[in-house]
């Protein structure tokens, strides 16, 4: 397989553009999959079904875990087009679907500006990191074997909190926003050094992952700076 780092500058800037293309499509589905949950009420039924028990949050997750894993299987080994598409739009959906409580929460308890703050935020920080990863052309593989292991720990520490009702706190948050900066920067090299030209859709599903990721922890913070004030 010829990676995107070995295809001819040409040929790597089409994979480029295709990608970052794909992820803004990704991100505007998200936003209307949303916005279509709000207005139809599926928003608020959901916040209140994930209230009445702290243990449907890990029913939730659990089934997002699988989906995630459909979806990004169905991306990656796919040689249909048509079928990474569908993992793309799979993986899309239940992100909106994950999101649609604390979107809730932030839009009607929370500032009513601590969306798109986060949402600012989010994008200069995904900015900043891309370039980062682009200008310097570091493969940032050595990331994966760490990232593993924190995402164990931190999926740990959600249990825990669910299960023994406890707040983790801004720390938490904070940590994780550099964990979604690392995933970043490793995803941002992975597609690049580890990709085959056409597969962007699955570059721009890896990439769509991990902005999600970096805006979650970044909202939560804003809604608790915000909570303070």
């Amino acid at each position: 397989m010829v990676t995107v780092a070995q295809s001819r500058p040409s040929e790597r800037a089409v994979f480029i553009q295709r990608t970052y293309t794909h992820l803004a499509g990704a991100v505007g589905a998200f936003i209307l999959v949303e916005f279509l949950l709000f207005q139809l009420g599926i928003a608020e039924a959901m916040f209140h079904f994930i209230a009445s028990s702290r243990f449907t949050w890990l029913a939730i997750l659990g089934g997002f875990a699988l989906l995630g894993w459909l979806a990004r299987s169905l991306t990656a080994k796919a040689d249909s087009v048509q079928t990474q598409y569908a993992g793309l739009g799979i993986y899309v959906i239940a992100e909106a679907l994950i999101f649609a409580p604390i979107l809730y929460i932030a839009a009607f308890f929370s500032d009513g500006n601590a969306i798109p703050t986060a949402g600012i935020l989010t994008l200069f920080l995904f900015g900043g990191l891309t370039t980062v990863a682009f200008t310097t052309r570091k493969d940032f593989s050595f990331l994966g074997s760490i990232l593993k292991i924190a995402a164990f720990v931190a999926l740990g520490l959600i249990v825990c909190s669910v299960i023994f009702n406890f707040s983790l706190g801004l720390i938490f948050s904070a940590a994780m926003v550099v964990f979604a900066a690392a995933a970043i920067l490793y995803d941002t090299s992975n597609v690049i050094h580890h990709y085959s030209t056409n597969q962007y859709v699955a570059a721009s599903l890896e990439l769509f992952a991990s902005v999600a990721l970096l805006f979650w922890y970044v909202l939560q913070i804003v809604m608790s700076l915000s909570s303070r004030n």
